[in-house]
Parts: C-alpha cells; structure tokens; sequence
C-alpha cells in the first residue's frame, strides 16, 4: 500500500506592482508644509508682533513728537521740518524691517540649528522647491503684516498731525503708493531673510550678514568721498528700498519703480546664492 502525499495547487502569483505612496510631493503640498510649520512656531507670533508694533509704534510716537513740538512753538529739527503724514508714520519702518528680517533668517536657519532640514529635505527630495516655498509663504506673511501696519499707523497719524503743514489724507497723490510701497518693501526684507538663512546656515551669521546690509554699510559709504558716494549710495539695498515708498524725490535718489527694480535685484541675488548652495552642499 503506498501513501501519495499531494501538494496543494498553488496558483500562480502575480509579480507585486510596485508601491506607490499615499500622497504625492506637489507644489501645493510643500507650501502647505511651509505654511504649518511657520505657524507652530512660537517665535513667528512674537517677531511679527514685534515688527507690527514697531511700525505702529514708532510712527504715533513721530507724529505725537511733531505735533507737540508745532504746538509749543519749539523750533523744528531739520529733518522734521519738512515731514509729512507719510514720512512721519512710516518712521518705524526701519525698525520693523529688522524684526522682519530676522523671522526670515530664523525660518530656515532654525531647521539647519536643529537639525530639522533632514526630515524636511527627505520628504521633498527636490531641494528648490522646500526654498521657494519658504520664501513664497514667509514673504506674503510680512507682505500682508507690514501692509496693514503701514495703514494703520498712517490713519492714526494723519489724525494726530491734522490740521498741521504735515497733514495728508489717503486721497493725496502717492499716499496709497508709498503705503503698498512700504508693505512690499518690508516683504522683500523678509525674502532676503530667508534667503541668508539658507545661503549661510547659521541664525547668527544671517542676522549678521542683514544688519551689515542694511544699516552698518550705509554709514560706511558715507565715509568714502562725496564724488563716490552719488554713484554707490542709492543702489545699497536700504537706500534702494526706501526709494519704493517716499514720498518725493530728487536728483540723488531713485524713483520708486528703478528702487523696486534694484531691490528686486538684490533679493533675487540672495536667492541664487542661497540657491546655489542647496544644490551643492550637504545639509
């Protein structure tokens, strides 16, 4: 008697179709990821408080000091002599723009100083788009915050100066202009923020870099002779920018569309550096 021993059947498998994964890696879906993790942060809510306070703040308090020195009967300084409503409620933007810019170089500096940048550049293997990303939601965020802070320090200072040589209203030629002009102006400081952090790695070194930039060559230019100083001073990327919201201009500083142009410049140039070393460095 012999045993046979059958074998199940086993039918024919198919070769597995390679998996695909549940979400793919679009566009949208990077600034979706931008978007998040900008607003998780605690120091996004305070710098931008900061830097909308600054704006604000700064431009009543100018306001407050021309109209009581008007009301006193004190002689005017030089430079207050000739404000306007504009003038003298935009007189924080040179303070907002630091806190601004600094959000920007924490926004991607931050990821390299803990390390965060792996994750995120494994989930995006194309590197640029992580970058534009940054820099698209970053920039419209300090767009739309120094934007509104531009209006509304204007409306309360144009009430505190009524009545006085400074007084203007919304509807005089080149308010509104320089209003939007300083809310752009402030964006793209944010952008080149973004930017240095990328290019450099390093919070302190991008924060650096942008105070150098805005403020400490200024002064250094004005140490060369005068003859130098017309051809260089109104391409540095604070007199450039400044250029975009006054008010009037004259023959030593750009109009507001060449100043958006060279400040455009500057921002695409941090943007190309930061671009570069993405691409080519390991993180």
């Amino acid at each position: 008697m012999s045993t046979l021993t059958a074998s199940p059947e086993t039918p024919e498998t198919a070769p597995a179709a390679p998996g695909r994964p549940a979400y793919r890696v679009t566009g949208r879906r990077v600034l979706a990821s931008e978007w998040a993790k900008l607003w998780s942060l605690r120091s996004t809510w305070i710098t931008l408080g900061l830097g909308l306070l600054f704006l604000v703040a700064f431009g009543v308090i100018a306001a407050s000091h021309y109209k009581s020195n008007l009301d006193s009967g004190r002689h005017l300084d030089r430079d207050f002599a000739t404000s306007t409503a504009v003038s003298l409620s935009l007189f924080g933007t040179n303070f907002a723009q630091l806190a601004l810019g600094v959000l920007g170089v924490l926004v991607t500096a931050g990821e390299y100083s803990t390390g965060m940048i792996r994750s995120t550049l494994a989930a995006v293997p194309r590197r640029l788009p992580v970058l534009w990303s940054k820099a698209a939601v970053y920039g419209l965020v300090a767009l739309l915050v120094a934007t509104a802070g531009a209006f509304v320090a204007f409306l309360v200072g144009s009430r505190i100066v009524s009545g006085t040589p400074a007084a203007m209203g919304l509807g005089h030629a080149g308010v509104v202009r320089s209003l939007l002009g300083a809310g752009l102006y402030l964006g793209l400081v944010g952008v080149i923020g973004t930017a240095l952090g990328a290019l450099l790695r390093s919070v302190a070194g991008g924060i650096s870099v942008l105070v150098a930039a805005l403020m400490l060559v200024p002064g250094l230019v004005s140490l060369l002779p005068t003859s130098w100083q017309g051809d260089i001073d109104p391409y540095l990327p604070s007199h450039a920018g400044e250029s975009i919201f006054a008010l009037t201009h004259d023959s030593t500083t750009l109009s507001p569309s060449a100043g958006l142009l060279v400040f455009l410049a500057w921002t695409a140039l941090a943007l190309a550096g930061a671009a570069y070393r993405l691409l080519r460095s390991d993180v």
